[in-house]
């Protein structure tokens, strides 16, 4: 299996490393097809979200699979304008069936800061709809995805660890409630109007909190939002009029550039008289200038920040994820197994097809003789017989090699394989070919006919 997946997460890099690296969505197109350009891969999909950036491919025939995946890397950095180097330090890749075994870990959320969190799913899902339109998918991605998602999802429905996910949306409004002791009397301005964001009103809400404001990009998205929850929607331009009367601000945008700046949260705090002020910033790359977080009363948070809160998650779930690695090890296996099968299905076809070639000439040869009046009978058994030394002229020869070289191993599974009894003396090894006339004339047209 030449697949390999490749990448940073939140384990291996920090955001300030993941934010450089991420892919903007109007970037993947153009970057699948580039990343085909440099011959490393036949077949590609990237995913790339705030806690990972991956790439899983098909990759040619030839170099070892570890040099094809250091040479992507490369290629991610000098996409990204980064120093080699410095990628290198934080990335990790992994290799045929351990490949498959990632993208399945990831897909199920077994991967994620957040153990169990739904969303990765339907990131990936898109991640795939994305290179397939692109046409960066082909038969072996196409047949491998459609697997991926089949057992991850049997992953979540046979185990827990999709149960009560606590998600970074939870995590940041759970770190408000520490920090405020009355979430009731709380203002939030929410930036942005994605899944995430719509996932922390809802918590906001459970949490008491009553006026939220959702600032994005597009009025109508935002106005789509708020009218689920009774908030307010702005643009991102009424940012800094609102800011000052927010005492909760979460943001998570696709936005490849800082939303929010050290000027305008300083000229904030001053109208709110010093009054604290918590910012979550949930997006990769970031939303908020990280020099935010030196003004007083200022409380920032990254997505990286949000572990502590997390990894109590994670241990809750330890035993549901040991659960799902074993139905994960039985996808694997399985699709390798049917992946094996497959590649026997050109070499059946052939063979079949000299087969029936053969079968073919000997019924025309005998139709022939049968029209000059030859006795049916006997043409019947001259048919048969000729027919049968032609189709086992192959096997027979190779049974005879295979034997010759002292390869009784070989010998035992071709055995199998022509579903016959593999002799236990090699004197008895002639006896399959018994009272079979191999003539001259017959070998060497079943060797035209079965070549």
């Amino acid at each position: 299996m030449n697949l390999i997946a490749l990448g940073i997460n939140h384990n291996s890099a920090a955001v300030e490393v993941r934010e450089r690296v991420a892919f903007a969505p109007e970037q993947v197109a153009e970057a699948l097809a580039d990343a085909c350009a440099t011959g490393e891969v036949d077949e590609v999909v990237i995913l790339s979200t705030c806690n990972r950036t991956e790439l899983y491919g098909i990759v040619p025939v030839g170099k070892p699979l570890a040099e094809r995946a250091a040479n992507l890397i490369d290629w991610i950095a000098n996409y990204h304008h980064l120093p080699a180097e410095e990628l290198r330090s934080a990335a990790y890749h992994y290799e045929a069936e351990a490949a498959l075994s990632h993208i399945i870990q990831v897909a199920s959320g077994l991967d994620s800061m957040v153990l169990g969190e739904p969303q990765i799913f339907g990131q990936l899902k898109s991640a795939f709809a994305v290179a397939s339109e692109a046409g960066t998918v082909a038969s072996e991605l196409g047949r491998l995805f459609p697997r991926v998602f089949t057992i991850a999802k049997k992953v979540r429905t046979d185990t827990a660890i999709g149960e009560n996910p606590v998600s970074v949306a939870y995590a940041a409004v759970d770190l408000a409630g520490h920090i405020f002791s009355d979430l009731a009397n709380c203002q939030a301005l929410l930036v942005g109007a994605g899944e995430t964001i719509e996932l922390v009103t809802r918590h906001l809400i459970d949490a008491g909190v009553k006026q939220i404001v959702i600032a994005n990009r597009t009025l109508g998205r935002a106005r789509e939002l708020a009218q689920q929850f009774g908030a307010e929607a702005v643009l991102l331009a009424d940012i800094p009029t609102q800011l000052p009367a927010a005492d909760i601000v979460i943001t998570s945008t696709a936005s490849q550039l800082p939303i929010l700046g050290k000027g305008a949260v300083e000229q904030a705090i001053k109208v709110r008289k010093h009054r604290p002020m918590l910012m979550v910033d949930i997006a990769v790359p970031r939303d908020i200038e990280p020099q935010v977080g030196d003004l007083r009363d200022i409380y920032l948070y990254s997505v990286d920040d949000l572990r502590e809160i997390v990894d109590e998650n994670l241990r809750s779930r330890q035993s549901e994820a040991r659960k799902a690695d074993v139905i994960i090890a039985e996808g694997v296996q399985a699709y390798v197994t049917e992946t094996r099968r497959l590649g026997a299905v050109d070499v059946i076809k052939e063979y079949r097809s000299a087969a029936d070639q053969t079968r073919e000439q000997e019924l025309q040869r005998a139709l022939r003789s049968l029209a000059r009046g030859e006795d049916p009978a006997k043409l019947l058994t001259q048919l048969s017989r000729s027919l049968m030394n032609k189709l086992i002229h192959a096997p027979t020869a190779g049974l005879k090699e295979i034997s010759a070289s002292g390869r009784e191993q070989a010998l035992e599974d071709a055995s199998r394989l022509l579903g016959v009894q593999a002799p236990s003396d090699p004197e008895t090894s002639t006896e399959s070919t018994q009272g079979v006339d191999i003539s001259a004339e017959d070998t060497d047209h079943s060797r035209h006919t079965l070549q």
